[in-house]
C-alpha cells in the first residue's frame, strides 16, 4: 500500500550503534565536529546528525520543535520520566517539565536529555503560572470520570500535556489546573497503562493531527 503524500516514507537509518571515522575528504560546515569525523560517531542519532556537534544538533532541533509541551509530576522519583523524555525527543516536543522533585532517574532517557529542553517547577501551581504566562493550555491525561476520549479530542497546536505518577495518577491540584482531561481508551482488563506508554500514545495523537498539515 502506498504511503499518503502528506506522510513521509519510513526512514531506514544506517545504524543505531554508530559509524566509524569519515572516509575521504571531510565535509565543510560549522555543524561538523572534527573529533567525530576523525574518530567516528558512536552516538545513537539519526543519520542527519552523524558527525554533528551537540550544540548544532540542539540548534537544528530548536528550529523544528513542535508546539506541544510535556509535564509529569515527580513526587515519588517516578522511573518513567527518563522514558518520557526519550519519547518527547522522538516526537519533537518543545520542552519537558518536571514538577516536584528536581532529581529524576535519567537512565531511561538514553542521553536524549542532552538534546531535549527540560524545565523544573517546584509545585503544580508554579507550572500553572508558567503556562498562563506563556498562554499555553494545560491538558491532563488521566482516566477519571468525565474524561474526553483521546480518539475524539482535537488537540490545540500549542498545549501542555500533563501526566501523573505511575499508580496514583495526577494529583487533585494538577487535575484542577487542566482545562480538559483526556483519557486513552483501553480495551483490556487493566485499569491503567504505563505512564511512559501513555505519554508516547498522547504525543503521537498530537502528531497525527498537526505534524503533517501543510
Amino acid at each position: 500500500m502506498d504511503t499518503p503524500e502528506h506522510i513521509p516514507a519510513p526512514t531506514h537509518e544506517l545504524s543505531t550503534s554508530g559509524v566509524g571515522p569519515w572516509v575521504g575528504e571531510w565535509p565543510e560546515g560549522a555543524e561538523f565536529d572534527p573529533e567525530l569525523l576523525r574518530d567516528g560517531d558512536t552516538r545513537n542519532v539519526i543519520d542527519r546528525y552523524r558527525y554533528w556537534r551537540m550544540d548544532a544538533i540542539v540548534a537544528d532541533l530548536d528550529a523544528r520543535r513542535h508546539g506541544f509541551h510535556v509535564a509529569i509530576e515527580n513526587w515519588q522519583h517516578d522511573m518513567n520520566i527518563g522514558s518520557i523524555v526519550r519519547s518527547a525527543n522522538a516526537f519533537g516536543a518543545a520542552t519537558v517539565h518536571i514538577v516536584g522533585r528536581k532529581r529524576w532517574n535519567k537512565r531511561g532517557a538514553m542521553v536524549t536529555d542532552r538534546y531535549q529542553h527540560v524545565l523544573h517547577h517546584e509545585t503544580v501551581a508554579d507550572l500553572g503560572v508558567w503556562a498562563a504566562e506563556n498562554n499555553i493550555p494545560v491538558l491532563a491525561i488521566d482516566n477519571v470520570p468525565g474524561c474526553v476520549p483521546i480518539e475524539t479530542f482535537v488537540w490545540p497546536e500549542k498545549c501542555l500535556m500533563l501526566f501523573g505518577q505511575e499508580g496514583p495518577g495526577l494529583s487533585p491540584e494538577a487535575l484542577a489546573l487542566a482545562t480538559n482531561v483526556i483519557e486513552i481508551t483501553q480495551f483490556g482488563s487493566t485499569r491503567s497503562i504505563n505512564a511512559s506508554a501513555a505519554a508516547a500514545v498522547t504525543m503521537h495523537s498530537w502528531v497525527l493531527q498537526h505534524a503533517f498539515v501543510d
